[in-house]
């Protein structure tokens, strides 16, 4: 980066830390965001591989064809004693799947999204502070400041990023922020037939995730990188990559 456009993208940069520090202007005038953390719980026992959440997801913040803010992958292991599944997730499983080409072992899905991690690798590697996280907790990218640069795609170890075509900018799950911070759940949530997804406000003692996480053992995905991901799953394979 040359001395030039560092003097550009400065001043983008201190107002993008604005947002950050101000959280977001979506938000409701009756929300107060410290009162809420949120974070998501997946079922995978519950997971019929359906495609109700990826279409509904699309249709809520309006995805462009071929990308998805969340997705849903089917595992075959057929093999018990040595975990190399076959993973397979055709138009990000928005329509379904077909039957499954090999008999035996077991299959199962598993639906992925962003994160929404706590100490994002995302975030950090933001040269203007266009993705933060939000007082309450959500992953956001800022549209107005986002130079599409796609150092957050590449930084993003669950691989919920891309590039948007039309406005060649970041885009990602953003938790339907527009809907939860109005008392709503997310799109996804909403839809799903089984109730696979929870939407899980971390901070209010009434919410059932806490009488849930008391009686269950749930995991992430790739605990290995520490980046206190508030994407909860129960029964997840230890196959599951």
């Amino acid at each position: 980066m040359t001395r030039r456009q560092l003097l550009i993208l400065l001043p983008a940069a201190a107002v993008a830390w604005e947002h950050i520090l101000a959280g977001t202007p979506e938000a409701s005038p009756n929300y107060t965001m410290s009162e809420h953390w949120w974070g998501m719980l997946m079922d995978i026992t519950k997971c019929i591989g359906c495609g109700s959440c990826v279409r509904a997801c699309q249709l809520e913040n309006h995805v462009p064809d071929g990308y998805y803010r969340t997705w849903v992958e089917r595992y075959q292991v057929l093999d018990w004693t040595v975990e190399t599944p076959h993973v397979d997730s055709p138009d990000g499983g928005k329509n379904g799947f077909p039957p499954p080409k090999e008999v035996g072992g077991k299959n199962f899905f598993v639906p992925k999204m962003c994160n929404q991690c706590a100490d994002s690798p995302c975030t950090q590697v933001c040269p203007v502070g266009a993705t933060f996280v939000t007082p309450d907790g959500v992953v956001l990218v800022d549209q107005k400041y986002c130079l599409g640069c796609r150092y957050c795609v590449q930084a993003c170890p669950y691989g919920c990023r891309f590039i948007n075509p039309s406005t060649e900018t970041a885009n990602k799950c953003t938790l339907c922020y527009h809907r939860i911070t109005k008392g709503l759940t997310t799109a996804c949530c909403e839809v799903c037939p089984t109730g696979t997804r929870q939407l899980a406000d971390l901070k209010n003692p009434k919410d059932p995730i806490h009488e849930f996480l008391k009686n269950h053992s749930v995991q992430v995905l790739k605990p290995h990188l520490a980046t206190k991901s508030k994407c909860f799953y129960y029964g997840l394979d230890g196959s599951v990559r």
